[in-house]
């Protein structure tokens, strides 16, 4: 049986520090309920001492939490944070006070302005004050990646025997490189005293974007605690992403002798959940969670995984809940991929009207940098609508502005193939359009309606126009034209519903024209 790593989420506490994504305690306890369906071990639910929200965050949190987690508040290590996290936490099943202070060189000589023996001091008063309030109490060596390994160990075991029941071993500035940390913390459990019988637990952050590294080299090293934030968020850079380190594990349990209880099936559902409450986007290429991280551009990547998902997939999507694989169409898709998509939408097509499809699909893909579903069905649309018209559109150009006369120039392809080239201009380009077709069709109509509206999201999504015209015995033909230009497309719903009209005519009884 491999080892139990606990889940140590800050989200709340730590991953609040995120310019920007201060939080509400209504909103906290919304994480916070969440969080505990997502099994982390341990909520670090505030720094009760910091403010009243934070205060209020840690009291209503150990009530939400139950017996399910283990309820965290954070304090320095001086009387009135501690005994401040302590009254917060009467209200949780499971309270754990969180104290210390820095370790390093720089943070003692510069920040706290102590020697080591009085950091050694100040760390033992906090840990026997904490005990006298809880059972459950951490101690933090702040910035332990840049300090004295001598001095570490020696606060680390003062802490311990002063009744620390979790040790923490931050790399607060993110410095370390992750075999450098790792073994930092197989010596500490090597060298100090009583090690053993505590939770050795490692907080890590991305300032060198290592962060899970980091605190993966730490648990092969022996660490039985992972500090971490949903999605990341932290102070700079930001702190372990809680998904990566989970889903690494769950990858490597073997090779790390590791295992967690998070059930990974959640993951996604918090990251979204966390991203909506802080306002923080997830970026597209995020590591288990980004929108990308199951979508497939590339038409080779495409094709392996429309074969076999372990080609170009180590992780189920259906494991994170992130659903299933995306096959994402652009300019880089291949035919495996289209073809597939068309067919998931309802569609098969004979291998030569296949490459036509293609042949349009590209047309469209090198104008968009995504191809959607609604694309695809208009691809089809539109293409049905030339395929048996007596007029097509062979080329189209306008030129309009202001002061300039809005002209257009059509070239027409009739039923035998001929070419019709004529020009015009009107009060708009769409006008001018309309009256040349109208010139090298000659068909007499109305215009009734003209609408266009997007197909798809984005600045770059097709228009489809949609137009009413009416013939002189007042019957009514609708025409739709869809493109990535709206002239385009103006063009194509004019000449449809025309198509129509003729084709009408054509099937009417001599005797009736």
């Amino acid at each position: 049986m491999t080892r139990k790593i606990a889940i140590f989420d800050t989200t709340l506490r730590d991953g609040e520090q995120s310019p920007g994504a201060s939080m509400n305690t209504t909103e906290k306890l919304v994480i916070a309920e969440e969080l505990v369906k997502l099994g982390v071990d341990v909520i670090e639910a505030g720094f009760p001492a910091s403010s009243p929200g934070d205060f209020t965050s840690v009291l209503e949190i150990g009530r939400l939490a139950g017996d399910r987690a283990v309820v965290c508040g954070l304090t320095r290590a001086v009387d009135a944070d501690i005994e401040r996290a302590a009254e917060a936490l009467k209200t949780a099943k499971r309270p754990r006070i969180h104290t210390g202070l820095g370790v390093s060189p720089s943070h003692l000589k510069e920040k706290l302005r102590l020697t080591e023996d009085e950091a050694v001091e100040r760390a033992v008063h906090a840990v026997k004050l904490a005990r006298s309030f809880v059972d459950d109490v951490e101690f933090y060596a702040e910035d332990a990646g840049r300090a004295d390994e001598d001095f570490l160990a020696r606060i680390c075991e003062a802490a311990i025997a002063a009744g620390a029941t979790v040790v923490n071993i931050p790399d607060t500035t993110g410095y370390n490189l992750p075999w450098d940390f790792g073994q930092r913390i197989a010596r500490l459990r090597n060298r100090v005293k009583g090690i053993e019988d505590v939770t050795l637990s490692v907080h890590t952050h991305n300032d060198l974007g290592m962060a899970t590294a980091l605190a993966l080299e730490a648990v092969k090293a022996g660490a039985t605690q992972v500090e971490c934030t949903i999605n990341g968020l932290g102070e700079r850079a930001g702190n372990t992403a809680l998904e990566e380190v989970v889903m690494a594990i769950r990858m490597h349990g073997a090779e790390l002798d590791a295992h967690t209880d998070i059930d990974t099936r959640r993951l996604t559902q918090a990251s979204r959940l966390v991203s909506s409450i802080t306002g923080i986007a997830v970026q597209p290429n995020k590591a288990i969670v980004g929108a990308n991280a199951f979508a497939h551009s590339s038409g080779i990547h495409q094709d392996g995984v429309l074969k076999a998902r372990e080609t170009y997939e180590i992780i189920n999507p259906e494991d994170v809940g992130a659903g299933g694989s995306q096959i994402v169409l652009s300019a880089r898709s291949g035919h495996a991929a289209l073809r597939h998509r068309m067919a998931d939408l309802g569609y098969s097509f004979e291998d030569a009207e296949f490459e036509d499809i293609y042949d349009s699909f590209l047309e469209v893909a090198d104008k968009k940098r995504l191809v959607y579903d609604e694309d695809l069905v208009a691809i089809v649309n539109e293409r049905k609508r030339t395929e048996t018209a007596l007029w097509r559109l062979a080329a189209v150009q306008v030129s309009c502005g202001f002061p300039l006369t809005p002209t257009a120039t059509i070239t027409l392809l009739d039923e035998k193939g001929k070419e019709h080239k004529e020009a015009a201009w009107g009060n708009g380009p769409v006008d001018a359009v309309y009256k040349v077709v109208d010139k090298v069709v000659g068909v007499k109509n109305d215009l009734s309606e003209f609408s266009v509206k997007a197909i798809t999201r984005g600045i770059d999504a097709l228009g489809e126009v949609t137009v009413r015209v009416i013939s002189e015995d007042g019957r009514v033909f609708v025409g739709r034209g869809s493109d990535n230009d709206i002239i385009v497309s103006s063009t194509r719903a004019y000449l449809n519903a025309l198509n129509r009209l003729l084709a009408a005519e054509r099937e009417q009884p001599i005797e009736q024209r």
